[in-house]
């Protein structure tokens, strides 16, 4: 029996804006293409965020740009 690993496939990075917490306690951060509010406040700990740039894997929201849908209506 061979039980040999398979080869890790690289996932591509690429430079993405996102929302990082103002607070130094919390580490709270998140995509800016996946926030529903222009200027959000941290979900952990309530405190402003500001924009900022992080390397991370790529990633596709399929919503679109959900900073433009209001909440309560889906679309279809």
């Amino acid at each position: 029996m061979n039980y040999r690993k398979k080869p890790v496939e690289e996932i591509p990075e690429e430079n993405t804006a996102v929302w990082s917490c103002t607070n130094d306690d919390c580490n709270g951060w998140m995509r800016d293409n996946f926030t529903f509010d222009v200027a959000p406040t941290c979900p952990l700990c309530s405190a402003p965020m500001e924009q900022s740039m992080r390397m991370l894997p790529q990633l596709l929201n399929s919503n679109g740009n959900p900073k433009a849908l209001k909440k309560g209506i889906s679309i279809s």
